[in-house]
């Protein structure tokens, strides 16, 4: 893939974390850098909206409140504890995952991409936004809503099979993201996708990347 014009790039990097300074959304998860906390609030958002998770993390993590009390239960409590939030598979993977950290990393989160990627259910995204939010990594993350921004700002086209395109928006998620405010970027851009840059109905005339954005309606 072709590199985007470096001018784009700190124009849309500096517009959306000036926008994010101001209307970045307070969310429990982004008032803390327990790598254990990032995890589960990173693993309850795969597949479910912010609304239904705001309701679950505070009481999952009132029962679990650290990798060893998860560890120590039961999987069928942790299944309980998750009744409601669906896809029970993150619950098991999760419940695995605080077992494996107990047994191999001391009951700590790993800041290795390496050995975080290792974790039950982990997968790219979600060990990126452990580095930057738990870690201050400069890692890169590809949700839905971030992907739709990179390909609307970039104009960013959809040729080809879904998983090449899937590498191109990921080549070019770790281009634009800012040395040493990978934290803030990451949760700007997906705030974006969620608040503004929508998959219906995109507010064009009031995003606040719209003047570098070579989709924007004008």
């Amino acid at each position: 893939m072709r590199r985007p014009d470096p001018e784009q790039v700190r124009q849309f990097q500096r517009q959306l974390l000036h926008w994010y300074a101001r209307h970045g959304r307070d969310l429990p998860w982004r008032h803390t850098q327990d790598p254990y906390r990032v995890l589960v609030s990173e693993v309850m958002l795969q597949q479910t909206q912010v609304e239904r998770v705001l309701e679950y993390y505070p009481r999952f993590l009132r029962r679990y409140p650290s990798v060893e009390a998860l560890a120590q239960s039961s999987e069928f409590a942790v299944r309980e504890a998750w009744e409601g939030l669906g896809y029970y598979a993150r619950a098991r993977n999760l419940h695995r995952t605080a077992r494996q950290l107990t047994e191999e990393h001391d009951g700590r989160v790993p800041d290795d991409p390496n050995l975080i990627r290792r974790l039950p259910g982990i997968g790219r995204y979600t060990a990126g936004a452990v580095l930057s939010f738990a870690f201050g990594r400069d890692a890169a993350i590809l949700d839905t809503n971030a992907a739709r921004v990179l390909t609307r700002v970039f104009a960013v086209r959809r040729r080809g099979a879904r998983s090449a395109l899937q590498r191109r928006l990921w080549q070019l998620a770790e281009t634009v993201t800012p040395a040493g405010k990978a934290d803030q970027f990451n949760q700007a851009i997906m705030d974006l996708g969620a608040m503004i840059c929508r998959a219906r109905s995109p507010q064009c005339t009031i995003c606040p990347v719209r003047t570098c954005c070579r989709s924007a309606v004008k």
